[in-house]
């Protein structure tokens, strides 16, 4: 008897404030159609019509219209408990068996519903350096979360909630995101103007946290002839460092600037290994996926999903953040000899693995 077929049917309702962007909303939709394909009613509630990502067929999302410009401009306490009110209103009408709230806690936080669950997706300790700041990032975990039921995407997440963040919360349950191979594969064959000849890529958005200040200066240490891609978007602002460092560097003849491409997965496949070397990270969705599709991986060492994505031999391509002279080592290594990516390598994030621990809440 199938996973499917054993477990008792549930009803699932995510609320997101919208599907525009990033890793986040991406594994959110995933989930939640994975869920509804094992037989589950599943339904995601937005709270504004934003929409980027690809929707799946067949899963539902109802949009609540509770984020508008009159709210973004007025938002208080006051606001986020109305805006509760009309997604708990929402929530009274479908009767889910479980909710989860994603990237929208400041208003569900305010939700005293029983069967309510924080998805956690990012590591807040090494978000910020200013000690204030930190501390006010703290000090706003816990009053979110204190004693409410929260789902971390990694051990490494929920490790760091407990010892570095002081968090008292319920429970907090690991869940990895959950995949399939199949539909990466797919999208890797869909047309895109992938470079000719071999590269190594990095995705990621165009932002201080993700440090490509530190990859490029290893790239440029490395003295590898095979480009690197940068694919991604950002700020203008933030674009435009990048954009200097590259040319202060001499690299503008071995940098190739992608943007932003709406299907990554040509791009990724064919990769000769992906580059990640952020600063934080909670699970980085770009890592699995490239594993899924057989392209190596190369990452600093950050808090804190990486050192459970890079197992095995990829463990050595684990390099500590400060360390730009390993990195640029790793680079090294990994264009010479790239490693051989085998089903082991990704089997603790397949669907099959994952699914039931999100069925057993």
């Amino acid at each position: 008897m199938s996973q499917s077929t054993a477990m008792p049917k549930k009803r699932f309702a995510f609320v997101i404030g919208d599907l525009y962007g990033g890793g986040a909303e991406k594994s959110l939709l995933y989930t939640a159609d994975q869920l509804r394909q094992r037989g589950h009613e599943v339904k995601v509630f937005t709270l504004r019509e934003r929409i980027e990502h690809r929707l799946p067929e067949g899963l539902v999302i109802e949009n609540l219209a509770v984020v508008t410009r009159f709210t973004k401009a007025t938002t208080t306490v006051l606001t986020e408990k109305w805006q509760a009110s009309r997604i708990k209103r929402a929530l009274k009408s479908w009767q889910p068996d479980v909710v989860i709230s994603c990237s929208c806690d400041r208003i569900t936080r305010h939700l005293d519903i029983s069967n309510l669950y924080f998805w956690i997706k990012s590591d807040v300790s090494a978000k910020f350096s200013d000690p204030k700041r930190l501390k006010r990032a703290y000090d706003k975990v816990r009053r979110f979360y204190h004693d409410r039921q929260v789902i971390a995407v990694s051990q490494g997440v929920k490790d760091n909630l407990e010892k570095v963040v002081g968090l008292k919360a319920e429970k907090i349950v690991p869940i990895y995101n959950p995949y399939e191979r199949e539909p990466f594969v797919a999208m890797a064959e869909e047309p895109a103007s992938v470079p000719e000849s071999d590269y190594l890529l990095c995705v990621a958005a165009i932002e201080p946290r993700k440090r490509h200040d530190r990859l490029l200066r290893a790239y440029a240490k490395s003295g590898i002839t095979t480009p690197l891609a940068i694919m991604g978007k950002g700020k203008p602002e933030h674009e435009e460092v990048v954009r200097r460092q590259i040319a202060s560097l001499g690299l503008e003849d071995r940098v190739i600037w992608l943007g932003y491409h709406r299907n990554p997965y040509p791009f990724i496949r064919e990769a000769k290994a992906m580059v990640l070397t952020s600063d934080a990270e909670g699970l980085p969705r770009v890592l699995i996926e490239s594993l899924l599709l057989h392209t190596p991986v190369i990452s600093t060492d950050c808090p804190s999903g990486p050192r459970e994505i890079l197992t095995h031999e990829l463990a050595d391509f684990l390099v500590a953040p400060d360390d730009e002279d390993g990195l640029a080592e790793a680079l090294r290594r990994m264009d010479e000899v790239p490693v051989t990516i085998e089903p082991r390598h990704y089997q603790q994030f397949l669907k099959e693995t994952v699914l039931p621990k999100f069925e057993a809440l």
